[in-house]
């Protein structure tokens, strides 16, 4: 049957000649993996922008139950990204934060609040002008709402130490060494409680934000989400140092 859907693209892998397999996280089916034929013809100009890592796009396919690849019908841009194709620093946490969602994301799980999540924060990334390199770590931390795994004792202002093990603030620090320093623990707390509203969070070094980002995906990683191995970490480490 034929379904027309949103979805946020996570990757592409080149099939033959004209044809690409793409991965894509879609609002009524969860994450599947489509066939677009046909790249190499008069659409290949459009059909390649759709492919690029956290393009959100409209798709009228085919879907069958129990088949791996479903077939493409048409693809456009759902949104048109006005900065992250051409600002470097965009898209590198594009391409970062995109290996993050696939490897977290299981296969045919559908979450309506998860992809409205996914979908209005990349428009609101893509329209940033100011303080977007800590984009990536207000995302990840505010994710954790859709996973489960959301920070307890927010509100605790004595809390000094977010202990990464219990996935909680505490007052006291913990006895082993998977905790957030006082510094960073603040930064989180103020990432958590106010969310996308960048003007309010506490100033961020480079050093700090390379700290902080190594101990979500550690915090992640402890709660049975493995992002250990991410490839895109270091290039985008690098570029925001």
């Amino acid at each position: 049957m034929l379904h027309t859907f949103k979805g946020v693209v996570l990757n592409y892998i080149k099939y033959s000649e004209n044809s690409f397999i793409t991965k894509i996280y879609t609002d009524k089916f969860g994450m599947q993996s489509f066939i677009i034929k046909g790249v190499g013809g008069k659409k290949s100009k459009s059909q390649r922008a759709c492919l690029q890592p956290l393009s959100i796009v409209e798709i009228n396919a085919y879907y069958k139950e129990n088949t791996n690849l479903k077939n493409v019908k048409n693809i456009k841009l759902d949104v048109v990204y006005q900065t992250i194709p051409f600002n470097i620093y965009k898209s590198s946490i594009a391409f970062f934060l995109a290996e993050v969602l696939e490897k977290l994301i299981k296969e045919e799980e559908t979450n309506k609040d998860l992809f409205e999540f996914i979908y209005h924060a990349f428009k609101f990334f893509d329209l940033s002008d100011k303080n977007y390199t800590n984009f990536h770590l207000i995302f990840l931390l505010q994710l954790t709402k859709y996973f489960g795994i959301y920070p307890l004792n927010l509100n605790d202002d004595d809390a000094q130490f977010f202990d990464l093990e219990s996935g909680s603030f505490k007052v006291l620090q913990p006895k082993h060494p998977l905790f957030s320093s006082t510094l960073n623990t603040a930064i989180i707390k103020s990432i958590l409680r106010n969310s996308f509203k960048t003007d309010e969070l506490i100033e961020i070094s480079n050093l700090e934000r390379k700290k902080i980002l190594s101990e979500v995906l550690e915090y992640y990683s402890i709660h049975s989400y493995n992002l250990k191995k991410i490839k895109s970490k270091e290039v985008l480490s690098e570029l925001l140092t």
